[in-house]
């Protein structure tokens, strides 16, 4: 429906509502003075002068009527009028900003995501305006994150199938001998194809509450302990100093504990990949209002401030330029936050900028 048309069409029923109400009201005022006046005015009639002739009775009630359905008419039609002017006013009001709405909606429903409305006023009006610049930038901003999830992926296929294809076609023409480096060579991006499609995978099922939660009761030190035996090897080879800084009496969680690890394992990972040999993580566990904070904190590169609204994001990576072998395809700490949720729990991660290292919080609530 156009604007013009809703305009048309809400301001008729607006007047109708109006013209209604003043007729209904002009028919009850009118019904009830000529049944109910008469008596009145009989009464007050023979209060004051007693006994009246029947003619004069006679003149009187046609006088009084008169005079009474004059007044009501005029009063009706000013009304009326008044009703009119009244409408067309709010209909002016009332129906501009919906008529707004409806053409930036069909504006949206044909892909200019980029449309927003004026909004002016505290009104209801107004709080839906707002609320559609607010629906409109999400859209804005999820078609923007398709786009680049679609250039991403793209992009992390078109490596590892280049090296195959190369491979193949060199072993094809004779160039290269099918030896067991090749087929090393060639195994490797197939595992990081595989690795790559079930990152995906993982990370939709856990953002779509679809991942297959095995829950147990679970003591923090259990998770952080195994968590820290299975990154050591990892740390030691570069140099870093892997450390855990736990409370006493921590609560337990109701958690899955493979997932869990998987989480910190994607933590541990990323404070590793970004502190230099030398560095130090620490890996931490408190209580708090009913919940239990896990956190990986680094002596890193740290994280410039912009960043840090993205970071979660699938393929977000905060140096673009880094390549697959030191960066990772980024889908690490996308996975960590769809686990963390699936849990009812939530992650974030702070920094005071570059050089100064970064952490990462995990909130999960506590087993009642």
């Amino acid at each position: 429906m156009s604007a013009g048309r809703l305009r048309r069409s809400f301001g008729a029923k607006l007047l109708a509502a109006q013209l209604l109400v003043v007729v209904a009201g002009g028919a009850t005022l009118l019904a009830i003075a000529l049944s109910l006046g008469p008596i009145l005015f009989h009464r007050h009639i023979r209060d004051t002068l007693g006994v009246v002739p029947p003619d004069v009775a006679r003149h009187l009630d046609i006088a009084y009527n008169q005079a009474t359905f004059v007044a009501l008419a005029t009063a009706i039609a000013a009304a009326a009028v008044a009703a009119l002017a009244v409408s067309w006013f709010v209909s002016r009001r009332v129906t501009g900003p919906i008529g707004t709405l409806v053409s930036a909606s069909a504006a949206v429903a044909r892909g200019g995501l980029d449309t927003r409305v004026p909004v002016t006023g505290e009104d209801e009006l107004a709080a839906l305006a707002r609320s559609f610049n607010e629906m409109a930038a999400r859209l804005e901003q999820t078609e923007q994150r398709r786009r680049e999830l679609f250039s991403d992926v793209a992009h992390e296929l078109r490596t590892p199938l280049a090296t195959i294809d190369g491979y193949a076609q060199a072993v094809g023409d004779g160039v290269l001998q099918a030896d067991e480096r090749i087929w090393g060579a060639i195994r490797a991006e197939v595992a990081r194809l595989t690795r790559l499609a079930d990152d995906l995978q993982k990370v939709s099922r856990a953002e779509e509450r679809q991942l297959d939660l095995h829950l147990v009761p679970t003591a923090p030190q259990a998770i952080v302990e195994a968590a820290l035996v299975a990154a050591s090897p990892a740390f030691e080879q570069k140099g870093v100093e892997l450390a855990a800084e736990l409370d006493a009496d921590l609560p337990p969680v109701q958690v899955d504990r493979d997932r869990l690890a998987e989480v910190l394992a994607n933590l541990l990972e990323n404070a590793l990949r970004h502190t230099p040999a030398t560095g130090r993580v620490t890996v931490s566990a408190h209580a708090a209002d009913h919940s239990l904070e896990l956190a990986v904190a680094d002596s890193g590169e740290g994280i410039p401030p912009e960043h840090l609204p993205r970071l979660f994001e699938r393929f977000y990576r905060v140096d673009r330029a880094r390549d697959r072998a030191r960066g990772g395809a980024g889908i690490g700490l996308a996975i960590a936050k769809a686990i963390t949720e699936a849990h009812g729990g939530r992650i974030a991660a702070d920094s005071a900028g570059p050089g100064a290292g970064s952490t990462f919080r995990v909130t999960l609530p506590a087993r009642q």
